[in-house]
């Protein structure tokens, strides 16, 4: 068991490092390639649910539903933004599975808080799942805690299919009967990047202030 034990870890090490770079070369050609932002191509629909639904997502996916709503039949786009998402949650699921076996993470778990939402999501795992996937509640904390309440990968992914598509499905429909302009599609980019982004913001913000009254009292 123990050769087994080290021959798997490097290749675990090797898939996790893998699925980081593949979506952070994914994220950098999107940002950096004007043209592909502008492009009606359904293969960049495709490959930007990569980064926009990857662990805690930097970009949002709902801009880019309305804009390709404008050229496609809402279940098109839909389909193709759920089949990318389930491809997506599955490497989270691997990413968080492979980082939950760290010590610091082992120690997180034991908390006694963790522990009674662990076992208020085992309650009924799969409705938490349906009911975030479908709403605007943040997605990000329940792809570590189906890691580690041990939900299984099939049972997850299947939650995430059943609300995710009629998710996508609405705002592709809204988007193709209004036709909203790229400007209006490019100002709910930056808010929603602003937003999703804030509490980060604010935490560089608060470490930022002691170190600067450190430095005035010195």
């Amino acid at each position: 068991m123990r050769n087994l034990k080290a021959q798997t870890t490097p290749f675990r090490t090797l898939v996790f490092i893998g699925q980081i770079l593949f979506v952070l070369i994914l994220l950098i050609i999107w940002l950096s390639w004007s043209d592909l932002r502008t492009s009606r191509s359904l293969w960049v629909l495709f490959f930007y649910s990569f980064p926009s639904e990857f662990l805690i997502a930097v970009v949002p996916h709902e801009p880019v539903l309305l804009y390709f709503a404008k050229f496609y039949l809402p279940l098109t786009v839909a389909l193709i933004a759920a089949t990318s998402t389930l491809l997506t949650e599955s490497l989270n699921y691997s990413v968080f599975s492979y980082v939950s076996d760290w010590n610091i993470l082992k120690k997180f778990q034991k908390k006694k808080t963790v522990n009674k939402i662990i076992d208020l999501f085992k309650r009924a795992p799969f409705l938490a799942l349906w009911i975030a996937g479908l709403t605007p509640i943040p997605f990000y904390p329940f792809r570590f805690l189906v890691v580690m309440a041990h939900y299984p990968r099939w049972k997850y992914l299947l939650a995430v299919a059943l609300s995710r598509t009629p998710r996508f499905f609405l705002l592709a429909w809204f988007g193709h009967e209004v036709h909203l302009s790229d400007e209006i599609l490019i100002a709910l980019f930056i808010i929603l990047i602003v937003s999703m982004n804030l509490p980060f913001l604010r935490r560089l913000i608060r470490k930022k202030k002691p170190q600067k009254s450190e430095e005035l009292t010195n």
